[in-house]
């Protein structure tokens, strides 16, 4: 039994069983309402125990709502621009199907995983306490709410990128501890490419290293002091030795 006051089970049962039938059966895995759900709220026991409401969301594997959609778009679309839509509407070509299928966005806890249709659907038969990750990590959600992209999307926005920065070989390895990209260190940077723009950071043989914020326009970059700072640090692929535990 709960020990609870009338008035805090009144208070969670209005909020709780006035919830949407989908967002009910996406927290319980019910593929249906339980009868219970209609009982008058003068019911004198509470039939679940209580439970934050605003932890619910994260007790299963689902898809994104309009307020994540929305934040994780703008994330991506600072690094990738219009070519976003080519990430959206890119066939997934895994799996036995004959037809190709396409790529998802889905939340688990905390983290949001691009993923294709066929692995989707392999990951039903896992029970979500065994869950650890499908497809790509490419960021996730902090206690807040805000939306953050980790190293595990490098690749994804790498093959997308608007704007690109070229490091010289002799700062590869000061960005791969975590340091910001100096003017000294820049090998090139793409045109027209604006102070708070994302930018994926490549060595000079075109393989992807990291990304970060410009903090100063192509510009700007031509008459900046060789030690000003011209990418801001976000990621890089140290992190998977560095924050192994954490990946």
């Amino acid at each position: 039994m709960f020990d609870i006051s009338n008035q805090t089970y009144n208070l969670f049962f209005v909020v709780f069983f006035n919830l949407p039938r989908d967002f009910w059966c996406s927290c319980t895995g019910l593929v249906s309402v339980p009868e219970f759900m209609s009982t008058s709220i003068s019911l004198k026991r509470p039939l679940l125990p209580l439970i934050r409401l605003q932890n619910l969301k994260f007790l299963r594997m689902r898809p994104l709502d309009e307020k994540e959609t929305t934040a994780v778009f703008e994330k991506l679309f600072k690094f990738t621009g219009n070519n976003l839509k080519h990430i959206v509407e890119r066939p997934a070509l895994e799996g036995p199907e004959s037809q190709s299928g396409r790529y998802c966005f889905r939340l688990q806890k905390n983290r949001v995983f691009y993923v294709s249709d066929a692995i989707l659907k392999r990951a039903t038969n896992i029970s979500r306490n065994n869950l650890v990750a499908l497809g790509t990590c490419i960021g996730k959600f902090t206690k807040g709410g805000s939306f953050h992209l980790t190293i595990q999307c490098l690749d994804l926005i790498a093959a997308h990128a608007k704007h690109k920065v070229w490091l010289k070989p002799t700062s590869e390895m000061s960005f791969l501890y975590g340091n910001h990209v100096l003017k000294s260190g820049l090998g090139r940077i793409t045109e027209n490419t604006s102070t708070g723009d994302g930018v994926v950071v490549f060595s000079m043989s075109d393989v992807p290293l990291g990304f970060g914020i410009a903090a100063k326009s192509t510009q700007d970059c031509r008459k900046l002091d060789p030690n000003g700072i011209v990418v801001l640090h976000q990621a890089d692929i140290g992190e998977y030795l560095r924050m192994e535990d954490e990946l």
